[in-house]
């Protein structure tokens, strides 16, 4: 698939569901008896809903989606697309004020909303703007059930071919530290271009087993968003994690090649498996070590002699390879984004047999701009930038942005974006240096903000 040439993300799904087995599996969430979704399950589900949205808004509505991670997600986001609406995915965990912010601000046509407790949310700030709202469950208001919509015997199959690249996909608001949300517009090409990018850095990991992702960071969040589509482009089988809490046994089930996270699960997954190694001793304990300090030898590239090789043979086979286990066995590789990886952490998983690799982007960038290649990780950068799109250091030492994945705005904030983006080029506020292999390290921060290990 030429993702140059396609026009939109709609295109994007359409093209490879006309490409791939029909019967291939696509989405499952991990909840208890929830129900396994193929390619033509959820093809079908995307016309219909289609078909009902498109009678529901005029072409460039918004439509709000509040719901946690599942199957009626992805399916709810290209539909809207498909129709002609602009997707505006909305955290579940925003205070009182961002909500009522957000829909004063895009005024939504249609809410999507999964359940009771996300309904309570908003309840109050829905205004006479919202034409209707469906919901994944039942709610305490007069909604249209998504599964009656589904029922429907429904044959009409409306493919928008009117979609260009340049035009909004959707609004992801930036949860700001101090102040309302802004509201960054990303286009169909934007996305895309940050979609071929990444597709670049995945093929050799694509290459060696069928793609299978694990998803738990928030698909409202730009960096999931995003990935859903590359999803799409490289025909992985997608679970939806049950929650945090059961993350790590999710693993057990799903057996991912693929997993993208925030800094702070890495942070938890260093402490849990230190926690273990702190407990043991003896031979167990050398073992460890001796795993830790081949490991790192290896990252960096240094020579290993012949009985380093030897004891770095029986690390993997004694240690790594269990570990590997505990998370599935298929570990391709974890990629961390939506914030700073500390290094050391990076450093420990890649030595104990979790390669990570860590990369850079902001949402106003659609939002992957670089990040580490598996054949070649250096844990204290962010990796080369993605060839989609152009990076060059500012006089002052900012990191400078350029290219197709650049936000077409702030919604509502003319003056914000043109503070940001001065003659095509995005200026993060992010300080920064290109090394000798062009791969990009974060330096410091021109202005006070601080990126949780939430990705916030």
């Amino acid at each position: 698939m030429e993702i140059s040439k396609l026009n939109s993300l709609v295109e994007l799904y359409f093209k490879k569901a006309e490409n791939v087995d029909a019967k291939k599996p696509f989405l499952k969430w991990l909840k208890p008896s929830k129900q396994n979704y193929n390619w033509e399950d959820v093809t079908e589900r995307i016309f219909k809903l289609t078909y009902k949205i498109k009678s529901l808004i005029n072409e460039g509505d918004r439509c709000l989606i509040l719901s946690e991670n599942r199957p009626y997600w992805l399916m709810a986001d290209i539909s809207i697309m498909n129709a002609g609406g602009i997707s505006v995915p909305i955290f579940t965990t925003y205070s009182a004020n961002d909500y009522k912010y957000i829909l004063n601000d895009c005024k939504p046509s249609l809410i999507f909303v999964s359940n009771n407790e996300q309904f309570k949310k908003i309840k109050k700030f829905i205004n006479k703007d919202v034409k209707k709202i469906i919901s994944f469950e039942k709610i305490d208001t007069d909604s249209l059930l998504i599964q009656d919509i589904l029922n429907q015997n429904i044959s009409y199959k409306i493919i928008n071919k009117s979609l260009k690249r340049n035009m909004p996909a959707c609004i992801i608001y930036t949860s700001g530290t101090s102040g309302n949300p802004k509201g960054v517009v990303l286009s169909h090409g934007g996305i895309l271009s940050n979609c071929e990018g990444a597709v670049e850095l995945l093929k050799p990991l694509v290459k060696k087993k069928d793609p299978v992702f694990l998803t738990w960071l928030p698909l409202s969040h730009s960096y999931e968003h995003t990935v859903q589509f590359i999803q799409i482009i490289i025909g992985a089988k997608v679970f939806y994690a049950e929650s945090l809490e059961k993350l790590i046994s999710n693993m057990g089930v799903a057996k991912p090649t693929i997993m993208t996270a925030v800094p702070r699960f890495y942070q938890n997954l260093f402490l849990k498996i230190n926690m273990n190694f702190e407990k043991q001793k003896g031979f167990k304990r050398k073992l460890i070590d001796k795993t830790l300090n081949l490991g790192k030898k290896t990252l960096e590239k240094k020579e290993l002699n012949f009985s380093e090789k030897m004891q770095n043979f029986l690390c993997e086979k004694l240690v790594r390879k269990k570990i590997r286990n505990q998370f599935g066995g298929n570990l391709q590789a974890f990629v961390s984004g939506g914030g700073a990886l500390d290094q050391n952490i990076g450093e420990f998983l890649n030595a104990v047999g979790l390669p990570t690799l860590q990369g850079y982007g902001l949402t106003e960038a659609s939002p992957v701009v670089s990040c580490n290649l598996p054949d070649l990780v250096k844990v204290d950068s962010v990796g080369p930038p993605f060839r989609t799109n152009e990076v060059k250091i500012a006089d002052d030492g900012e990191i400078l942005i350029k290219g197709e994945n650049v936000m077409l705005g702030y919604w509502n904030l003319k003056d914000e974006t043109e503070k940001v983006i001065k003659n095509g080029w995005l200026h993060t506020g992010d300080i920064g240096e290109l090394d000798n292999n062009n791969y990009l390290k974060i330096t410091d921060r021109k202005k006070d903000i601080i990126v949780s290990a939430g990705g916030d």
